[in-house]
Order: C-alpha cells, then structure tokens, then sequence
C-alpha cells in the first residue's frame, strides 16, 4: 500500500458511512448535514471513490459548477475538501523530531531523506532498517525510533510535537494508537501536556476519538 491510505479503494458509499459515524470538530459537523442527498449525487454524475472526489473538487470549473447545486454550497464544499485533504497528512520533517541529532539529521539527508515519507520505504522490515543503519551510520536504536515515529506520522494531525508525546508514552506504532482507549489516551496525554508545557489548555477527549478512529484506517505496513 505504502505511507498513504489508497484513496481509490474508499468508495463514495463508504466515505458516507464513514461520515455518518465520525467524531468531528465543531467546524465540520456541517458534513453531517444531507448526507443522502449530497452524496447520492455525486455518486449519480458518475464519482465512484474518494480519489476521483478531490479531484474533482481541486478543479476550479468543477467545482463552481457543484457550488450551483442545490444541495451544495460553497462553504460545504471547501469545508469537505479539507476534511478529504486531511486524509492524506503532511509528511513530518526528520529535522523538526526533538530528541533526534543533527548529526543523524545531516547523515540521512546526504542520501535524500528529509522527510518521513522519503524514509518510510527504507524501514519496512528489520533487514531494510539494519541497511539504512549500516549505510548511514545512524544507530540501529535511532532508525527504530524515527520509524516509529514515521509510522504515526501517518495518522492525520499527527505532527511532530503530538507523534513525540505518543512515543514516549509508548504509543509508538499506528497498530498501537488503533487499539488504544481514547478515555485513557486523554488521560495520560494531559498529565504528559501539564508536565512539560507542551501545549496551553488541555488536549479534549473528541481530539483522541478523532485521533484513535484516524489510526484504524492506516494499514500496517512496518514489521516490527
């Protein structure tokens, strides 16, 4: 499969009903809103998956065109774009992990890897993982630790600040965030958020719903 979910294999239906029972933010409940309706259209001009729905949606004709139907709008649209974009997170930057060297930082960036897309399919396997140890000069220890941090970099809203804070509550693998309690996630992760100052306010318990829902969806591709 590789980092990203296939968006051709989620068919419109099946977006629906993921729709349909999805912890959301305030901002997106509107996606709720005539589901039936909405997405039987789409399914009617001919839209068979999610893939073909974004990009549809990132056409500018085409979606001035959807914008004129009734049952759309602007502000619905845009807003669906961005929960479709979601799906498909920004790669975190190896540089931006704290806790990783500079040192490791500039050896894995002489052989192109900046990124946790760029390093996700050199750390598939234990015999990739020990090659790109050997290759680098990176620690064995320090290429687990930011595949591992590469793996929930996957799950959308992930960045690099959120991806540290699971790892050290050992919450390390997207296999582990599927499976985790939300109520104990939000537990664990405000006592971890007041301890450090990492961010202001409390971490809401809808966030790690959203988050520990997000997590099923991604495929396991790394052995562990």
């Amino acid at each position: 499969m590789g980092y990203y979910i296939d968006l051709e294999k989620i068919t419109i239906k099946d977006y629906q009903i993921k729709l349909e029972s999805a912890y959301l933010p305030p901002s997106r409940m509107v996606l709720k809103e005539k589901l039936d309706e909405r997405f039987g259209y789409f399914e009617q001009i001919g839209i068979s998956n999610v893939k073909e729905l974004i990009q549809i949606l990132k056409t500018k004709d085409k979606f001035a065109e959807l914008s004129k139907v009734a049952c759309f709008s602007v502000d619905y649209l845009t807003i669906l774009l961005r929960e479709l974009n979601s799906t498909l997170p920004k790669p975190n930057k190896i540089k931006d992990f704290s806790g990783i060297s500079n040192d490791t930082v500039d050896r894995l960036n002489k052989i192109g890897i900046k990124n946790t897309v760029k390093l996700f399919d050199m750390v598939l396997n234990a015999k990739s993982r020990k090659e790109l140890a050997e290759n680098t000069g990176v620690t064995d220890i320090e290429i687990l630790e930011l595949t591992k941090l590469s793996d929930l970099s996957r799950i959308k809203w992930c960045g690099v600040t959120f991806a540290r804070m699971l790892y050290e509550l050992g919450i390390d693998t997207v296999e582990k965030a599927s499976k985790v309690d939300p109520e104990k996630l939000h537990t664990s992760i405000n006592v971890l958020n007041k301890e450090k100052k990492i961010y202001k306010g409390q971490i809401g318990l809808n966030d790690m719903k959203i988050f520990v829902n997000a997590a099923k969806e991604i495929p396991l591709e790394i052995e562990y």
